[in-house]
């Protein structure tokens, strides 16, 4: 068997070593991944807010023009692509609203995979975000406080 003093030339790792490596390496992913797909899943919702809130001016322009809220986008002064991770809703009358004249809302849900948060929707109407008709998850939400 040989001493540390006879092991002094030789060069590498012992197992226990390499064994503690894999764990401090380990214990990081465990902490750091998640955080790094919620801020991933924070961006892509923050598209979603972008667009909605763009259309939320663009539907006051419309309103102030023709005393009414406009029944579809491409009516509306803007030009935009769609989202890239969401599926744009049609305008709709909410509850309470008669009318387009009086109301309009909007609807975005999450499509493809959300990083394990599903299908979650993004909802804006004549008053702004509506948070009783969103399902994003806080932590990935940029409104959230």
């Amino acid at each position: 068997m040989k001493t540390f003093a006879a092991r002094r030339g030789e060069k590498g790792f012992t197992l226990v070593e390499l064994a503690i490596a894999v764990v401090i390496i380990g214990v990081l992913a465990a902490f750091g991944v998640p955080r790094y797909l919620a801020s991933v899943e924070r961006a892509r919702a923050a598209e979603a807010f972008t667009y909605l809130s763009t259309v939320s001016s663009a539907q006051e322009r419309y309103a102030a023009r023709m005393s009414t809220y406009s029944k579809d986008t491409k009516s509306l002064d803007i030009q935009m692509d769609a989202p890239e991770f969401f599926k744009v809703g049609k305008v709709a009358v909410p509850k309470g609203s008669k009318s387009l004249e009086t109301g309009w809302e909007m609807t975005l849900t999450r499509s493809g995979k959300a990083a394990g948060y599903g299908a979650y929707t993004v909802t804006y109407n004549n008053t702004g975000y509506d948070t009783k008709k969103s399902t994003i998850p806080d932590e990935i939400n940029p409104r959230a406080k």
